[in-house]
């Protein structure tokens, strides 16, 4: 049973008293793609946040990192870890899956935590989040659905040209940021259309709010003192009804290693640092290259159709620690060997989808199709040659259909069906030294399950909506984990246990209100997995996977409220409460930790427009407290809160726009949340004190 917090009941009587002061008006419908087909965001029963261009653009002034924006946005979504790696961060206390333009960029086979740095977010145009577990989009989606989508192109020649800048006070020099961005695009003939565009992005280190410089993470991933190049092109050809459409995205991103990771000590408060030096090994990097080809068909014997074919190819290369790993030793290659992992993924796929209004003249419309995938992933210590992950392919073929019916005024009822059936091959293989280098026979063991969704939105009044969903998901554990932790004798990957799917089911009940002045919507979910997965971090800071019962639950608020012609406050909410079962008896009794679970958190925003050139945004983040209890109701590990404001102001001028900002205004000191949770010398992080940012956009 779920009890809220005081905060949250205050948030609930604020809720219940927001239509009192505001008057009803028309609303602008909002056409979301998050249902395999474009349709308006008051027909879908879920909780859906689209972050539009306006809003993308404005929170890429203070801080390009799009963990971070996801966070200043959407609550649920975990605050961020500031680094190249995104491990930990979750959606509702589970893992999103990312999409480029419905293109997957999560790699659920080996889960890096390097999915949130695939492509520059300049070329993303606006994002759409489908809040909690489902199978719309296949494998993956158990904490919901993060989907990037890119740019389109103009309907006449236009350039476009970016150019920003940041840096802090404590050493403008060192800490300078600068970044570039051009993009052409144009129309011809009425027929074809494309845009291509060059990002180019150079980053300086950082401090905290005591003016220290904040620990390097050589190994996972560190955006500080990194570079990143973006390349994107975009085009199509329409005739008729029909269209064809290309997408290319290739990004890298790479640490330049000229910054070597200071150990901290969490025991006396002390952060991590860094230092100028020589790091051995290559540089921690990403490499990623996403291609789609679309057709579309307005008039496909009387429905519409949807074919899209994909790629993906995904390196994430891990730097060395400074010091030997135990988990790395092996007697052949001496006593002190330092070497370094490479994660690599390569999807293809298809996703086929035909949508039928109407059908034999009931109001009953369908959506319905079948999805493809085949994803074949790896970890190699490169250094050596050595396989950490032995090549795992996976096989992936679901049919679906989905169901409208719209034949009672104001009520919409979904329900779906999807049939997964997935084949995973692995070949025999030997387990590091230091895992007793066990051999483990291959095999081909296959998965299959039916998944379901039903869900209805009631629109009482012309303010008021209800909705409610029970959805699915279907994902992998994380394979490569499993798999290279093997440390037993006479293991078989056919009769691995560990190795079984993550059935995640999902309850929503939500409640939206919508007026001229007002928005706001409260709902509450609850997500549960027989048998899931959790993180946990061995002695050599290594996380192996434990598959356990988990339970969460938890409520979302959001609104907004125009409160004159010129201002406008939000404020945003999310409280969760995860549990697992840590003695396998079939019934969830400790609390889940931070690497598994995002804090309470409330997140406030003032924006207003001074003049038709001058507008300005101040936002606050505050996180609330949080104690994590082992069964016995024992603290093991407690997160102290902290409050961020941000600053930034857009003024058109020189024929273009000036953006200004300052993040962390009040220079806040505080160690992230990811750092606290995971309490660990070589990474106990501060996070990122006062920081200025200008840049300057203009099309032509």
């Amino acid at each position: 049973m779920y009890r809220f917090s005081r905060p949250a009941r205050l948030l609930l009587v604020s809720a219940a008293l927001l239509p009192a002061v505001a008057a009803a008006a028309d609303i602008q419908e909002v056409i979301v793609s998050a249902s395999r087909t474009e349709k308006p965001l008051s027909t879908i029963p879920n909780t859906v946040t689209v972050i539009n261009p306006a809003e993308l653009e404005q929170q890429l002034s203070i801080q390009d990192d799009l963990s971070t924006v996801l966070g200043n946005l959407i609550p649920g979504f975990s605050p961020s870890r500031q680094k190249m790696t995104n491990a930990g961060e979750t959606l509702r206390g589970r893992k999103p899956l990312y999409m480029i333009d419905g293109v997957p960029q999560s790699n659920p086979l080996r889960d890096g935590g390097r999915e949130g740095n695939t492509i520059d977010p300049v070329v993303i145009e606006r994002v759409e989040v489908l809040h909690g577990a489902n199978a719309i989009h296949g494998l993956g989606a158990s904490g919901g659905v993060i989907n990037l989508i890119t740019r389109k192109p103009s309907d006449q020649l236009e350039q476009g040209i970016r150019f920003s800048t940041g840096l802090q006070s404590e050493d403008a020099g060192e800490s300078a940021d600068y970044g570039m961005s051009y993009s052409i695009s144009n129309r011809f003939a009425d027929s074809a259309d494309i845009i291509a565009s060059i990002s180019l992005r150079d980053m300086g280190v950082a401090y905290d709010g005591k003016g220290q410089i904040i620990g390097a993470d050589n190994t996972q991933g560190d955006t500080m003192d990194s570079k990143s190049v973006n390349g994107f092109v975009k085009g199509g050809f329409d005739w008729d009804d029909q269209r064809i459409e290309l997408m290319v995205n290739h990004y890298e991103i790479k640490n330049k290693n000229n910054w070597v990771s200071v150990p901290g000590k969490v025991s006396t408060g002390t952060p991590s640092s860094a230092a100028k030096g020589k790091i051995i090994g290559e540089g921690a990097r990403n490499e990623v290259t996403a291609v789609s080809v679309n057709y579309t068909n307005e008039d496909f014997f009387g429905q519409k159709l949807r074919i899209q074919g994909f790629n993906q190819d995904f390196a994430a290369t891990y730097g060395a620690e400074a010091v030997p790993l135990a988990t790395f030793q092996d007697p052949a290659y001496g006593p002190n060997l330092i070497d370094q992992s490479q994660n690599n993924s390569e999807k293809a796929g298809a996703k086929i989808t035909l949508v039928k209004d109407q059908v034999a003249g009931l109001p009953v419309n369908v959506v319905y199709g079948v999805d493809v995938l085949k994803d074949k992933t790896w970890q190699e210590l490169i250094q050596t040659g050595r396989a950490w992950v032995p090549p795992s392919e996976y096989e992936n073929t679901a049919p679906y259909l989905q169901a409208e019916f719209t034949g009672i005024d104001k009520l919409t009822l979904t329900s779906g069906v999807r049939y997964e059936k997935s084949k995973l091959k692995i070949n025999d293989f030997t387990t590091l030294h230091s895992y007793g280098s066990r051999f483990v026979k291959g095999g081909s063991p296959d998965f299959s399950e039916t998944l379901y969704n039903y869900g209805g939105t009631y629109q009482i009044t012309q303010a008021w909506r209800v909705f409610a969903n029970y959805a699915e998901a279907f994902s992998m554990p994380d394979v490569g984990r499993v798999l290279r932790g093997i440390n037993q004798p006479n293991q078989r990957v056919e009769t691995f246990l560990d190795l079984k799917p993550v059935l995640t089911e999902s309850n929503e009940f939500g409640v939206e209100f919508k007026t001229g002045d007002i928005t706001a919507q409260l709902s509450y979910y609850d997500s549960s997995s027989n048998f899931g997965e959790r993180l946990e971090r061995d002695a050599d800071g290594i996380y192996t996977v434990q598959r356990e019962k988990t339970e969460i639950d938890g409520i979302e608020f959001s609104t907004s409220w125009a409160a004159t012609d010129v201002d406008l406050l939000g404020l945003r909410y999310a409280e969760a409460t995860g549990r697992y079962d840590s003695n396998k008896d079939g019934r969830v009794d400790a609390d889940l930790g931070g690497t598994n679970i995002s804090p309470d958190r409330v997140n406030v925003s003032w924006d207003r427009s001074w003049t038709n050139s001058i507008d300005t945004r101040l936002q606050a983040n505050y996180l609330f407290d949080r104690d994590v209890k082992n069964s016995s109701g024992v603290v093991t590990n407690s997160f102290n809160g902290y409050t961020t404001f941000d600053l930034s102001a857009n003024i058109n001028a020189f024929d273009g726009k000036i953006s200004l900002a300052i993040q962390n205004l009040t220079d806040e000191y505080y160690f992230t949340y990811y750092s606290q949770s995971s309490p660990n010398d070589i990474r106990n992080f501060t996070g990122v004190g006062r920081s200025f940012n200008v840049g300057y956009q203009r099309t032509f």
